[in-house]
């Protein structure tokens, strides 16, 4: 693996670790603890502006690893759905403009309650946002998630499923983010894993803790659950993918901490334990 400096130069600070702080604060807490790589969430954005985020990104050098997040292509109404694709497209201009070749697609949940259709109009909007991506120079990552979220967030659930849907595109226009608290469970994640070799965009850790009380903020520091993430990197490694590795953890009692304790912590969970 190498020195633990080496390692730690793939590391990236996904915005929602620190969902308690603006753009602004997250930039500055990266600095100061020499995380070279941030991953943005479109709503922090939104409360400075394009620009200026641009503008703060710049200046404290900081890479960004990938936009979250495009998708949730599902609705009930063609002008629903084409509502959808166009907001879609304004992420894709974001992503692009702010230096990152990756958008995270949450695919968009069931609650037509109809899943098949569901997964039909996600297969359509991506279709429709791929031009348009690939002309941003966007590649689009399909990221699958834990089966108790497809009523409410992507119907997507498998590495499986990303990858089928991924696999009509050439590869450096679509491809699948691997998040081990989405699908360590899977008995097929490591004949999934080999099989998106060169296709895999993303990478992000966190645990996953027994009991889980609440399915939003679930998410556990990296060692506090019963995920192989070693095992998981190395899998994704083989399959090509030498990219950043984000922190992504919706928790309450990191969100309750301040900047400088969230990075130092997560800097030495990521040492030991990824």
């Amino acid at each position: 693996m190498g020195s633990n400096r080496e390692f730690l130069s793939r590391m990236s600070l996904n915005q929602i670790t620190t969902e308690q702080l603006n753009l602004e604060e997250a930039v500055k807490a990266c600095t100061k603890a020499e995380v070279p790589w941030i991953s943005l969430w479109r709503h922090k954005i939104e409360e400075i502006g394009l620009q200026q985020s641009k503008r703060l990104l710049k200046d404290a050098g900081l890479q960004v690893s990938s936009l979250c997040r495009g998708g949730m292509f599902p609705a009930s109404t063609k002008e629903l759905r084409q509502k959808n694709l166009d907001e879609n497209r304004r992420a894709v201009e974001e992503a692009a403009e702010l230096g990152t070749d990756v958008l995270v697609l949450v695919c968009g949940s069931s609650l037509e309650h109809d899943i098949a259709a569901c997964r039909e109009w996600v297969n359509e909007g991506i279709e429709e946002l791929v031009p348009y991506a690939a002309s941003h120079g966007v590649k689009l990552g399909i990221e699958p998630l834990h089966p108790m979220y497809a009523a409410d967030r992507s119907v997507v659930v498998t590495l499986g499923e990303a990858l089928t849907i991924a696999e009509k595109y050439p590869a450096d226009k679509v491809g699948v983010v691997v998040d081990v608290f989405h699908v360590w469970w899977d008995s097929e994640l490591y004949k999934q894993i080999a099989r998106a070799e060169g296709r895999i965009l993303g990478f992000h850790v966190s645990d996953w803790n027994v009991p889980i009380t609440d399915t939003f903020k679930a998410r556990k520091l990296m060692g506090d659950g019963v995920i192989d993430i070693p095992r998981i990197r190395k899998a994704v490694e083989e399959a090509g993918y030498h990219g950043p590795i984000e922190v992504e953890i919706m928790n309450q009692d990191l969100w309750d901490l301040s900047g400088d304790e969230v990075l130092a912590t997560i800097k030495d969970r990521f040492v030991h334990y990824v």
